[in-house]
């Protein structure tokens, strides 16, 4: 996780797949380590000028209600982020 936190750095909006990809019907983006081989996944979102990891979720395949709880705690951490920067 920590090697894909780090390309995620380094790489910003222009890290593509397959590292990284939007979370169809969510506000987040996931961060796949080993290049989506890796059971876990980081959830993330740009924030202004940073990016901001919002929930670590289980990849989705391997555990689909772990994976939706954590995209839900990730967008309801998004807005309080929100809320408190404004």
């Amino acid at each position: 996780m920590m090697n894909a936190l780090k390309k995620l750095e380094a790489g910003g909006d222009s890290l593509g797949a397959p590292h990284t990809s939007q979370v169809k019907g969510s506000t987040v983006r996931e961060l796949r380590p080993r290049g989506g081989r890796s059971p876990w996944r980081a959830l993330y979102r740009r924030m202004g000028d940073r990016m901001v990891v919002l929930a670590i979720s289980p990849e989705a395949q391997v555990n689909r209600r772990g994976f939706d709880r954590a995209v839900r705690k990730a967008e309801e951490r998004a807005t309080k982020v929100k809320e408190e920067t404004t």
